[in-house]
């Protein structure tokens, strides 16, 4: 059976993306799965937030993407078992450019994996950029589900119109097999009236498909990218990493259970 590609996206930034990549993905490894991370977004947070330096990356994203070069040259081992990273370089704020001419370039990523089909993996975790460029889309592409961040704010609520309508539009365009694997909650502060309304908002709108529990802010979930560690190892008792532990089981479980998600072909 291939791995379930996740694409974690919302075109705004600052709402969570690369912390829930790296710790639900941390999190995933530690209960036994075996999980890639591609790092789709030049600023190449999850590559530096795992630890690994510019200089020791033999191939990037962009070298998959734009260049066309297998998957397997440009992956490499974490310090966490069991979790791999494809990571990324500054070169790929250029990529659009590049494929302006190239036919079915919105497919380029989802080539690239074909080449898991047969991997033992159980699932990969694709970090998209805070936009809806070429390569948000080819992220979306390629997976079979997203995960959506939405910071507790009250501009969360005004982009979630336009989150939905740009999923329909994919859907209907790109890729109809598209669904929502969860709505992740972040950054939420129960100091905050404002806060906890979002959430009810947000429960009430989205129902079954906003994932427990809600991510709250913590210093430590701050703190850990500076040292190169997911929440796991840099401070595993804390508040961070007990809600995204809690996360990672949930969806998992979730995930598990769809019997029509888990065994869909990695290209639709």
């Amino acid at each position: 059976m291939p791995p379930l590609v996740l694409a974690v996206a919302n075109q705004k930034g600052g709402v969570g993306k690369t912390t829930t990549v790296i710790n639900v993905a941390a999190h995933l490894a530690e209960i036994g799965r075996r999980v890639l991370i591609i790092d789709c977004d030049p600023q190449a947070n999850a590559t530096s937030g795992l630890g690994v330096a510019r200089r020791d990356i033999p191939a990037s994203t962009y070298d998959v993407i734009v260049l066309g070069r297998p998957i397997a040259e440009a992956r490499m081992h974490t310090a966490i078992p069991g979790l791999d990273l494809v990571p990324s370089d500054i070169a790929l704020a250029g990529a659009e450019i590049e494929l302006v001419g190239v036919a079915r370039r919105e497919m380029r990523l989802s080539y690239a994996l074909e080449a898991l089909a047969d991997d033992p993996l159980d699932y990969v975790l694709l970090d998209c950029p805070p936009s809806l460029g070429l390569l948000t889309v080819n992220a979306v592409v390629a997976a079979r589900a997203l995960v959506v961040p939405i910071q507790c704010e009250f501009y969360a609520l005004e982009g979630l119109g336009l989150l939905t309508h740009t999923i329909s539009l994919l859907r209907r365009e790109l890729n109809p097999q598209l669904r929502i694997a969860g709505i992740v909650l972040t950054l939420h502060d129960g100091r905050l009236t404002l806060a906890t309304q979002v959430v009810d908002e947000v429960r009430k709108r989205f129902g079954d498909l906003v994932l427990d529990p809600v991510i709250p802010r913590n210093v430590r979930l701050s703190e850990a990218p500076s040292y190169g560690l997911p929440i796991t190892s840099y401070a595993p008792a804390s508040r961070g990493a007990d809600a995204y532990r809690e996360l990672a089981v949930n969806l998992d479980a979730r995930l598990q259970a769809d019997a029509e998600l888990m065994t869909a072909p990695l290209l639709a």
